[in-house]
């Protein structure tokens, strides 16, 4: 007599039914990472106008309660050496002994002028390919995205 020939290997059934289960799996998956990108654009930008609101609230202090002086100067006020009056220097001595408060403005995160990290002043709506807005009268940073631009919640950009 002959032994009998055993084979082994998946039904077309068990085939079937992990294909089914990768792809509820990727069904619930990939919309959740595609809203965690999301979330971690809105996260950034609320951190860097976070970094930036403190960084001109501590320029403020050690400046005898001064903003920055203008749109023009933030960057460099804010990321080289100053002196009492405001003015800037690439190097630290006994005058110009205040700041960096930034190593770099950063770039915008999100909205039509992502990725610029000009400042400027002026309207509500500033400039087209700057990042971010400045008014130096309250010492204010917003950044410069277009009042219809919401986040995941349905909250305007510009309130942030």
């Amino acid at each position: 007599m002959r032994p009998s020939r055993v084979t082994s290997g998946f039904s077309l059934i068990e085939l079937v039914i992990v294909v089914v289960i990768i792809g509820i799996i990727g069904a619930i998956a990939i919309p959740r990472m595609s809203l965690g990108a999301e979330g971690a654009v809105e996260s950034a930008l609320i951190k860097d106008l976070e970094v930036m609101r403190k960084a001109v609230d501590l320029y403020h202090q050690e400046h005898g309660e001064e903003f920055p002086t203008n749109y023009t100067t933030f960057s460099d006020q804010l990321t080289l050496y100053t002196d009492f009056e405001g003015n800037t220097s690439a190097s630290q001595t006994a005058e110009f002994r205040f700041g960096p408060y930034l190593r770099a403005i950063p770039a915008l995160p999100v909205g039509e002028n992502a990725g610029s990290n000009l400042v400027k002043g002026g309207g509500e709506n500033g400039d087209e390919t700057a990042g971010w807005i400045y008014r130096n009268a309250k010492g204010v940073v917003k950044a410069n995205i277009d009042s219809e631009e919401k986040d995941s919640s349905g909250k305007s950009y510009r309130s942030y």
